[in-house]
């Protein structure tokens, strides 16, 4: 499973110099942070360093109102409902995002999808309407559906399997999943939502076609149980959960809160400075330091025998770290059958079980980002899918 970076406020430097570090990686551009100037410039840049594009439409509300959203000439003007179910309209908009796919070198097309708060006849009738028009002018390069659905929705079983059922009659090499965590949870703590999410892309995997999952964090790693070829993230929240308040006017790039984290990723779970302290005041520290194999050299000085909280370690260091970190560990995550690939996550979960149990006694403790109820969301979502598709995969891996 691969890692692509999905790019968000402030993330040209660090997409640079991260594909310039593993030599190759796939962005996923955001029209939402980039004028389509700046689309061509970035682009160009990113595969001079061998890396590849991806151009998300983020047609999820058409209604959006955030100033460089609508400002791209493919966004429509004047929306309503019957624009997006086939016809001129559809037509020009799908022939302008072409243009702006073109320009950033795109390797796939990300062909729109709107957000579905419940999967009723008109999101099929929309979605089909798009599909089928994409078809006829998407036509060099290989197609990825969007797929967008609600906190809600994936608490559903049957949401999700009318969703696969439709999906079968698209015309596409693969899906573009964009799933909206509920109320606005960064860890997700219901097992029936991660469930669904690893039966519904697993289910589209069957399909012989490719899934990429957008705005993930390392919880996501599970989806590697699903077969799911790459998952997206980024440095901010608002690119490692799907929020879909952030294209509206009234969502600020808000860089107020700046807390440095530290990941850890043998436990999950991320850590503010001082919590460190407390490790390095209990002699623990080193304990919490990442694997050689992650290749992480960002945290270094978090480890140099100083107290964490009086080191000069970075936002810049915190976000590169984060993601390098989840680069390697998706790599690791997918395995060569469907078994090792679970017997691989669950040991990770027990390890970091292990880890938390230990340093929450040392007083080191991860607040809203500690995985310590998290483990046992994993752990069930993945009993889940074993029970509902273990059979298949076992065979088609």
């Amino acid at each position: 499973m691969e890692l692509y970076l999905q790019f968000g406020h402030g993330m040209m430097e660090h997409c640079k110099k991260l594909i310039q570090s593993w030599e190759e990686g796939t962005v996923i551009l955001s029209p939402r942070d980039l004028t389509s100037d700046q689309i061509k410039m970035f682009s160009a840049d990113i595969v001079k360093l061998n890396g590849r594009m991806l151009l998300d439409p983020q047609l999820y509300d058409p209604r959006a109102n955030h100033h460089r959203l609508v400002d791209h000439e493919y966004w429509p003007t004047d929306f309503n409902t019957g624009m997006l179910l086939g016809g001129v309209a559809l037509n020009n908009l799908l022939v302008e995002l072409k243009l702006l796919n073109d320009s950033a070198q795109t390797e796939k097309y990300i062909i729109p999808g709107i957000y579905c708060e419940r999967v009723d006849d008109d999101w099929i009738a929309i979605q089909n309407a798009i599909v089928a028009e994409a078809d006829s002018v998407f036509t060099d390069k290989e197609t990825l559906a969007t797929i967008c659905l609600s906190g809600e929705t994936l608490r559903f079983e049957e949401q999700i399997e009318i969703v696969l059922n439709c999906s079968e009659s698209w015309d596409v090499d693969g899906y573009y999943v964009v799933p909206e965590h509920p109320n606005g949870q960064y860890l997700v703590d219901d097992p029936m939502w991660l469930a669904n999410l690893l039966i519904l892309c697993s289910g589209l995997r069957l399909q012989g076609k490719k899934v990429v999952v957008g705005y993930c964090n390392h919880q996501m790693l599970s989806l590697a149980s699903a077969n799911v070829n790459a998952i997206a993230s980024g440095t901010w929240l608002n690119v490692r959960s799907f929020p879909p308040e952030k294209f509206q006017l009234t969502e600020e790039d808000s860089t107020s809160r700046r807390v440095k984290w530290y990941y850890c990723p043998q436990t999950l779970s991320e850590y503010k400075l001082p919590f460190l302290d407390m490790g390095f005041r209990a002699g623990i520290l080193d304990k919490l330091k990442p694997d050689e194999s992650l290749s992480s050299t960002y945290t270094d000085i978090l480890f140099s025998g100083a107290q964490p909280s009086s080191t000069n370690y970075s936002e810049q260091q915190s976000f590169r770290h984060y993601l390098q970190c989840l680069h390697e560990q998706c790599t690791q995550a997918h395995r060569t059958t469907f078994r090792e690939t679970i017997a691989a996550h669950l040991l990770l979960l027990e390890t970091a079980e292990r880890l938390i149990k230990t340093f929450h006694g040392y007083g080191v403790r991860g607040q809203d980002r500690d995985f310590a109820n998290i483990v046992d969301v994993n752990r069930s979502a993945i009993g889940a899918l074993e029970m509902s598709r273990g059979f298949v995969l076992e065979r088609q891996w």
